[in-house]
This record gives structure tokens, sequence and C-alpha cells, in this order.
């Protein structure tokens, strides 16, 4: 394959947007050897290979262990994951909702929080779908087709157990706030107690409320310095809510591993 070194974001179709809220393509060069953090957020990570795999060195639960994959699902986490570079890989990056675990996956997102599985052992048929994106000429067709066939696989799965709407009112309602609601009115919002809707959001998503907020709010400060023309850091800090920049470094130290200009000359 002879595709440029580089990413691509593909803005997923309307009906697969619940689902999988975006996909980046990748292709990246053979390289020293290194390390990369794998950030919290507030989507699961489906990798998909279609050249080379990913060496986990370390998941965010260091009790799973590593390992090696050309298809993987990572749960939501609060501890940054590290990954090996240096081999030339090409493939895609998932941003995969807790919905989207429940109706593509068939569980809900708790019990992947912290890991990182084997995504056919969930997902059947990654294998030959792999082959096809392998086979298609150019990233607009492949990610035409994994959005395509992803539609399709979420058709077929559709039915099974829904969460509490009470679930997903929280969770949008955080998402809306970026991250910045306060968990008592949160609470107050879906007619729980607090420690209720913590409990209840960390069996269907692994995070509690304070702890999805706080991955929430951080995944929206990645995203304003991911844009073409990033604003200054204490923008983003006073944009999304943090206290002051320091507050920001702490999250990037905490959730990523490293500081948010190293995170920023990584994503360009």
């Amino acid at each position: 394959m002879a595709d440029p070194v580089g990413a691509w974001r593909w803005r997923t179709s309307a009906a697969l947007r619940p689902l999988v809220a975006e996909i980046w393509a990748w292709r990246s060069g053979a390289g020293p050897p290194g390390t990369h953090q794998g950030v919290s957020s507030g989507h699961l990570t489906v990798i998909l290979c279609i050249d080379g795999a990913v060496e986990l060195l370390r998941k965010p639960d260091p009790r799973f262990g590593s390992g090696r994959f050309t298809a993987s699902v990572a749960g939501l986490h609060a501890v940054p994951a590290v990954i090996a570079t240096g081999e030339a890989q090409a493939g895609f990056q998932l941003a995969l909702t807790w919905r989207g675990a429940r109706v593509l996956l068939g569980l809900p997102a708790a019990e992947l929080a912290a890991d990182v599985v084997d995504l056919p052992a969930l997902l059947p048929g990654v294998g030959p779908l792999l082959d096809r994106l392998h086979a298609a000429r150019t990233w607009p067709q492949r990610c035409a087709l994994l959005d395509a066939e992803l539609c399709r696989m979420a058709a077929a799965r559709r039915g099974g157990p829904a969460p509490a709407p009470e679930i997903g009112r929280a969770w949008d309602l955080l998402v809306a706030s970026g991250g910045m609601l306060r968990v008592a009115d949160l609470a107050a919002d879906v007619g729980w107690s607090a420690r209720h809707l913590g409990e209840r959001l960390r069996r269907e998503t692994g995070l509690g409320t304070k702890t999805a907020a706080r991955v929430i709010r951080f995944e929206r400060a990645c995203a304003l310095l991911r844009t073409p023309v990033a604003p200054p850091l204490g923008q983003v800090a006073a944009t999304c809510g943090y206290a002051d920049q320091q507050h920001l470094a702490r999250d990037f130290r905490d959730l990523a591993g490293t500081t948010a200009l190293a995170w920023r000359a990584e994503h360009p």
C-alpha cells in the first residue's frame, strides 16, 4: 500500500454516530523504538490494523498485563496505557460510545473498564473485514466500507437489554456541559441520589460520576488542542472549566501521562 504517512478524520454517518462518534485513519512509518500514551477519554477505543499490529506494553490497569493486537477494544479508563512505537503501521482508531459497546459488542462498557481485549472475541467477522479494508485502494473507500459494515453489524445485533434511561440522560447532560455539571444537579435532574447515580453509571460505563465528568472535560480539552489553530493552553483551561492552567497540566499528567504540549506535538 502506498498511502502517505499521516492521520485523517472520517465523520461517521448519521446512523452510526450514536455508536461510533468518529473514525481516524492513520499510517505511520517505521522509526526508532519508543512509547506512546493511550490517553483517557469519554469513548472506548477500537483499533483495527490493516498493516502491522499494536503492542501494548501496559494496560490502564497493570493487573491486566500487556499484549499485541491486530484488532482490539479498550474500555473507559482514567489512567493512561503505554503503547510501543517504532513499527510501521496502518489502520483505524474508532471512538466507540458506551451505547455502541451495548449494541456492537453486546455488553456494558463496564465489563471492559481499564482493560484492552482482542476484538474478534466480541465482534465476529472482524478478520474478513480487515482483509476487505486492506484490499480497498484509498482511505475514503476504506472508511466508507467500514462505516457501512458497522451499520450492518449494528442493525443485526440490536434488540438486547437497554440501560435505564436515567443513565443515558445523565451521560448526555455531562457531555453537553463539557463535564462541568455539578454531580448534585445531575442527580437531581434524573431523580436519583448522587450515590445511586454514581453506582449505576459505574456499573454501565466503568466510570463513576465524578471520574466520568473529569474524563469528558479532558476529552474536550484534547479536542480543542487538536484544532488547526489551537488556542493557548490558558484559554483551553478557561474554556473547559479548569481552575487554571496548572489544573489542566495536572489532568494531562494523570490522564495522559505527558504534558499538553507534548501531546499536541504528537497529534498535529
